[in-house]
Order: structure tokens, then C-alpha cells, then sequence
């Protein structure tokens, strides 16, 4: 491939476009990016700095959190792709993170956001930053077999005078993003061969796990349409009932919300596992109807403005089984028995051992870890990929984390899910929602 093929625009007269050529007018705008300060949110007129979710401070203080930890990992600059760190750092938030975009990150400076062209005007519309920082990549470039959008974003950075002041220590990039794929990571090797690209290891994730006050008054917000959902589902599931009425129910309430607060989508559509089909835990719906005495586990969350409150309950149509009446007893011990040690300075891995010596009197054990850091969430997936409660990890709780504890247990040909969303307090726990941790008769 050459830089013709790479940078031929056809009909394409945009001049940020034609800048990128080889053989234009260069580097003005590269020495203006590099001359300026890091810009200050909110000081730009757009309708994203006017409409930001948290306070200049806030944002200017996740950044600066962000750039120290580079300077401990050694980072010349840091490659973001993970939607929600994008989000936490900026503001950004569209349903376009289907198609390659980064967050360029240098170790002082203004960050740019890269993005497909057309969702350039979107950022200006939810985010905090500056036009000029963000630059949208030309539409041939979207799905083709032979060229990849970052190929033109590693020249886009080298024109912006970006990729010589990042060479002289190793390049973050978040290897493990959900959106960051081998040929997305092939094309920056190749586009910018001065780099040395190491993981940096979830390094915004990290920062996340920890909750400013406003932060947490959107998830107390993102928890009342957890119940209003979780109460929709519950009203809904009877004898005869489609799973997918259930989970039309669940939809409708998680977008409308309730108590004055309004529903985000969700990162996951709503689980629920029935019957035998209980011993697993991440089944969502067909047609079938319910049956009478059938148990049936939903998972679900509350979200507001991409902030996610899980909350997971059993309901039976009927009589629950013997079984699941002996499960349902030991699953709420556990779980109250872990929420009274839950505190700051507490390691995570002593949640997992309360849990566990609990399950164990009863004879029994659960494989798997007991919950994971919650916040911001994207799809696929509502959690943070930082935290998990079991005993191989020794993360000592602080106050503004918050976790979701799955107290679910699959047998054979049966299970039982009781979770709670919870926040670790100056003084120990405090679960987000207030439903009964019993199996709920419908």
C-alpha cells in the first residue's frame, strides 16, 4: 500500500483531509496542537461542553490521574479504545464504537479523539472537547478488506506532530478492549513503526474503581430504574406468560425509568434462565411460557447516563422446589454475612473466604468469583474488568467502590441467583437497592 492509495481523496474536498497528504501544506496545525495547553472543559462552545455530566474539576482531575499513572508505568503517551474510558475522560457517548475510534492520550497537552468521520459531529455534541481535537477519518476507510482506519490515523497523529515527542518511551494501549482488534493493532505497528506498543493493563479501568460523589449520585439515580425494572419483570412473569412479554416488560421499564429519572440502554439485555435451564446462569429469552411452580433467575440493570446498577433476583410461579428453598436460606446467610465484613481497608479476597466458609458449613462451594467492579458500562458488558471478589485477589477495598455480589448458585437441573448492587462506604456497605434476598412468589 502506498501513501497514494492511503490518502487519495477522489471527490473528498474536506481540507483537514487534504492535509493529510503528502505533499500539502504540513505542519501548521501540528505546531498549533503541540503549542497549546491542555484545554479546559467546558470553555469551548459546543452543546457537549455546555451539557457535561460532572464539573471541569472533575474531568481535569481524571485526566491528571490518568498521566501520573502513565508516568508510573513508564508511558510516553496512552492509546484509549475502550468506550467507557473514553466516556470517563470526555464525555463522548454515541452508539459508534462499532467501527475503530481511539482517544489519544499524550503525556501533556490536548488529547485527540479519533473517529469515523461521520461521528465527528457527535462528539462536538456530547463531549467536552475542542473541534479542532477531534478528527473524523474519511468513509472509504470503513469495512474494507485491504486498508484499516488506523492506518490513517497513525499519519493523521504523525502530522499532528504527536508520534516524535511519544517515542522516547514505550506506547500505551488497552490490549484487552473489547473494540481493539489485531487489525486495528497491526495497523498502528505499522503506521508508526517508531513506537514500542505495550498493554497497559487497564490502566483508566483501574482509576475508574474508585467513585467521586457525583459519580455515585448517578448510580443511586441508575438504581431507581433498577427497581422500577426489576418490579416490571416480577408484575409481569405468571402461568402462560412468553419469556419475551417478561422481557418487553424489562425494556420498556428500563427506558422509562421512574421516579423522575430516565433509562439508559443497558450493556446486556436481561437474563433469565428458567427451570432446568436455571443451572446456568447467561440465557436470555425465547417464546416459551412459563409453567407452573417454575422457577425463573433475572438479571437486569438499571442504567443512567451509561452508569449500571445490576441487580439479580429468583421469582417462582408457584411453589419453589424443596431444593431451591435449602439454597435460598444459605445464598441470603452468605450474602448478609459478606455485606457485614464489606468495609475500606478490608481485602477483597476476605469478601470471597466469608462467602465461602458460609456455603461450606451447608456442604456446598461456588466455582466462581462472587462479583466484580461495576460503574460505567458498554456492551458487551457492564463491569469494569478490574476487580473481582474471590481469594486469589488481594485488592483492599476504599470508599466510592462499588461491586456487584452474584450470590447465584447452578446445580444440576436447577439454580438460584440473589445479587446485590453495592457501595463501600467511609464506614462499611451500603447495598443500592432494597429488595427482600429470598426467592419472590408470583
Amino acid at each position: 500500500m502506498n501513501e497514494g492509495e492511503l490518502f487519495y481523496g477522489g471527490d473528498d474536498n474536506r481540507p483537514d483531509v487534504h492535509g493529510m497528504r503528502p505533499g500539502a501544506e504540513q505542519g501548521q496545525a501540528g505546531k498549533e496542537v503541540k503549542a497549546r495547553p491542555q484545554p479546559v472543559p467546558g470553555e469551548v462552545d459546543t452543546i457537549g461542553a455546555n451539557e457535561l455530566s460532572f464539573s471541569a474539576e472533575e474531568y481535569l482531575g481524571r485526566i491528571a490521574s490518568v498521566r501520573n499513572r502513565m508516568l508510573d508505568q513508564g508511558l510516553a503517551a496512552l492509546i484509549v479504545t475502550d468506550p467507557a474510558n473514553i466516556y470517563y475522560l470526555t464525555g463522548y457517548n454515541a452508539w459508534s464504537f462499532y467501527t475503530p475510534q481511539l482517544l489519544f492520550v499524550p503525556s501533556s497537552g490536548p488529547m485527540t479523539l479519533f473517529m469515523r468521520d461521520m461521528d465527528a459531529r457527535g462528539a462536538s455534541h456530547t463531549s467536552w472537547l475542542p473541534p479542532e481535537d477531534i478528527v473524523g477519518y474519511p468513509e472509504r476507510y470503513v469495512q474494507r478488506p485491504h486498508i484499516h482506519p488506523f492506518d490513517w490515523v497513525a499519519f493523521a497523529l504523525r502530522q499532528r506532530w504527536e508520534v516524535a515527542r511519544a517515542s522516547t518511551s514505550p506506547v500505551g494501549v488497552e490490549m484487552d478492549s473489547h473494540f481493539f482488534s489485531p487489525r486495528a493493532f497491526r495497523a498502528l505497528v505499522n503506521g508508526v513503526p517508531e513506537w514500542r506498543l505495550v498493554d497497559s493493563f487497564e490502566l483508566v479501568n483501574w482509576i475508574r474503581a474508585v467513585k467521586s460523589p457525583a459519580e455515585i449520585a448517578l448510580m443511586r439515580k441508575a438504581a431507581k430504574v433498577t427497581t422500577v425494572a426489576m418490579d416490571a419483570a416480577l408484575g409481569t412473569i405468571g402461568v402462560g406468560v412468553g419469556q419475551n412479554e417478561v422481557a418487553a416488560a424489562i425494556f420498556e421499564a428500563q427506558t422509562r425509568g421512574g421516579d423522575g429519572v430516565w433509562g439508559d440502554y443497558p450493556s446486556i439485555v436481561p437474563l433469565m434462565p428458567t427451570g432446568e435451564s436455571a443451572d446456568t446462569p447467561h440465557l436470555s429469552w425465547t417464546d416459551r411460557k412459563f409453567e407452573r411452580d417454575e422457577s425463573v433467575s433475572i438479571e437486569l440493570a438499571g442504567v443512567h447516563r451509561r452508569y449500571h446498577v445490576p441487580l439479580a433476583r429468583t421469582a417462582v410461579t408457584g411453589r419453589p422446589k424443596q431444593e431451591l428453598v435449602r439454597l435460598e436460606g444459605v445464598v441470603a446467610e452468605a450474602l448478609s454475612a459478606v455485606l457485614d465484613v464489606a468495609a475500606p481497608e478490608v481485602p477483597t479476597a476476605e469478601l470471597a473466604r466469608t462467602w465461602n466458609r458460609v456455603l461450606a458449613l451447608s456442604g456446598l462451594e461456588k466455582p466462581s468469583r462472587l462479583g466484580y467492579s461495576i460503574g460505567i458500562g458498554y456492551p458487551p458488558d457492564w463491569g469494569e474488568r478490574t476487580i473481582s471478589i474471590r481469594t486469589e485477589d488481594d485488592q483492599i477495598l476504599e470508599a466510592g467502590m462499588t461491586f456487584h455480589l452474584i450470590g447465584g448458585m447452578w446445580m444440576n437441573g436447577y439454580g438460584i441467583e440473589l445479587s446485590e448492587p453495592v457501595l463501600i462506604t467511609d464506614t462499611g456497605c451500603e447495598p443500592f437497592t432494597n429488595f427482600p434476598r429470598e426467592i419472590i412468589r408470583v
